[in-house]
């Protein structure tokens, strides 16, 4: 069996179906620092770059420094550092083919408990000139009610009282003060987090730790940082054990933390950046002036169908998307939401037919191969919700559109949040907030609109009677009927 590693790359150069860097990793050098290198990251902006290198020798500037923050990333750090930055991305098509390539871009990860020193140090250096983070949007450490920075989170008080530095802010706000007592220029903070204007949130939250750090790095920050928007899009479900069989046993490979995606993928970048950037519409990347229109289309009609289909689809009793997107009903539900609800409250898209995406977005989750769970999909309901499907409610509100749709979904989540299906089975809530969902969620019978009222993820939208009385209708008959005749009951309902 090999091992994944450098050394086994001219071992493998004849396979037949695995697809190998075709550039000397030894001439990579480290000029992209990225925070949280999970799957999104390997399918996606380290793919990217990967292919990037493939076809020119100029990109091997832009190599990536991996960096680690939290107690799980230990295990990234080990399998990387055993695999010398190498992995197996396998793209799983719908008819059942899979393509395999190595993927090479990353070069270096750090794992910042152990010496965040490194960290600073890596990014300070005048070689870095872009920090890219995926995070979540929990890593961005703002109240999602105020959006205001969370200045009483026990890492962040630390970091402000000198070091170690424990946070993003405190390690990415130390190598800027550094570079700016230097008289270096600083480096691109690019978000790749799949939230709504995730430049300008980078933006505010690291501001508001600067300002609070250092007056002057701050001032100089505004000045000088660019923090470019970005949309970002690939399906990559959680690797599992099955996966890692499949690359051993159909590619000969022991690859201890491969990513498994879907042939999909977009990403469009604001294209804002102090020192230059990889040349990446080379590959597909789109470079814009203005974000905007790519990521409501995608947060309105992707992430908010993956939340409709996973929250009513898990109470019916299914467990996987491709499954639920078998089923008529409920592809019939997610379409009325998109073109009936989402679509309206949605700008021209410059280059996109909204008709074509959202059936290719059907097509997209109904791929078996992927086999993508809907805990995943429900997983974290309190930060995606509220960012996500709320605008579209609050837009709808105002044009007096449909929304019975938006109300199901909703009425969908507290009812998913009393942690029993429609067939009595028990699940875990895996939210960050899963205290306060399972409180709020324990008042559904007693007061129905208990849920819809935290101004927390709904501010003031119990206040607005149709949308009040929509949801109490579709939480009563989610209790009463069960999530699928709720939907028979309602999707079909005028015509």
């Amino acid at each position: 069996m090999r091992y994944l590693n450098n050394d086994i790359l001219a071992t493998l150069a004849n396979h037949p179906d695995v697809q190998l860097p075709t550039y000397d990793r030894t001439k990579l050098e480290v000029s992209i620092v990225h925070f949280g290198v999970g799957g999104f990251h390997r399918s996606h902006q380290a793919m990217y770059l990967d292919t990037l290198m493939c076809q020119s020798e100029e990109a091997l500037q832009w190599g990536i420094c991996g960096v680690g923050l939290m107690e799980n990333d230990r295990r990234m750090q080990e399998v990387l550092d055993h695999q010398q930055g190498l992995y197996t991305l396998l793209i799983k098509k719908p008819d059942g083919d899979i393509d395999a390539r190595v993927i090479g871009s990353l070069c270096e990860y750090l794992y910042a408990p152990d010496d965040p020193f490194a960290v600073v140090k890596r990014m300070a250096h005048p070689s870095t000139r872009i920090v890219s983070l995926t995070i979540t949007e929990g890593g961005y450490n703002f109240d999602p009610a105020t959006a205001q920075f969370d200045f009483d989170n026990p890492n962040v008080i630390s970091d402000l009282d000198g070091y170690p530095q424990r946070t993003t802010f405190g390690l990415i706000c130390s190598a800027l003060d550094i570079r700016r007592q230097a008289g270096l220029e600083p480096f691109t903070v690019m978000s790749c987090d799949n939230i709504h204007n995730n430049g300008d949130i980078a933006r505010k939250t690291f501001l508001a730790f600067a300002e609070r750090k250092s007056k002057a790095l701050a001032e100089w920050m505004e000045r000088h940082v660019k923090f470019p928007n970005a949309m970002v899009d690939r399906i990559t479900p959680a690797t599992t054990d099955e996966d890692r069989r499949l690359v051993r046993d159909k590619f000969g490979i022991e690859d201890a933390w491969p990513v498994v995606c879907e042939p999909f993928k977009q990403w469009v970048v604001e294209d804002s950046f102090t020192q230059g950037r990889p040349a990446l519409e080379q590959v597909g990347v789109q470079y814009v002036d203005d974000v905007v229109p790519y990521e409501l289309m995608k947060l309105r009609l992707l992430n908010c169908g993956h939340l409709a289909i996973g929250l009513l689809g898990y109470l019916a009793g299914f467990r996987y998307v491709h499954d639920v997107c078998d089923d008529t009903l409920f592809v019939d539900f997610l379409k009325r939401y998109m073109e009936r609800e989402a679509s309206p409250t949605l700008a021209p898209v410059p280059g996109i037919d909204l008709n074509d995406y959202r059936n290719e977005l059907i097509e997209r989750f109904a791929n078996p191969q992927i086999r993508d769970t809907l805990a995943r999909l429900c997983a974290e309901s309190s930060e995606k919700l509220p960012k996500w499907l709320v605008p579209v409610i609050r837009d709808q509100l105002a044009s007096d559109g449909e929304l019975e749709m938006c109300a199901i979904i909703v009425a969908g989540w507290a009812r998913y949040a009393e942690g029993v299906d429609d067939q009595g089975e028990q699940y875990e809530i895996v939210d960050r907030q899963s205290d306060m969902v399972s409180a709020m969620a324990g008042l559904n019978e007693s007061k129905p609109d208990a849920f819809l009222k935290n101004v927390h993820w709904f501010g003031d939208l119990a206040e607005y009677e149709r949308f009040h009385s929509l949801y109490l209708e579709m939480l009563e008959s989610l209790h009463s009927k069960g999530a699928r005749a709720t939907l028979e009951a309602y999707v079909y309902r005028d015509q």
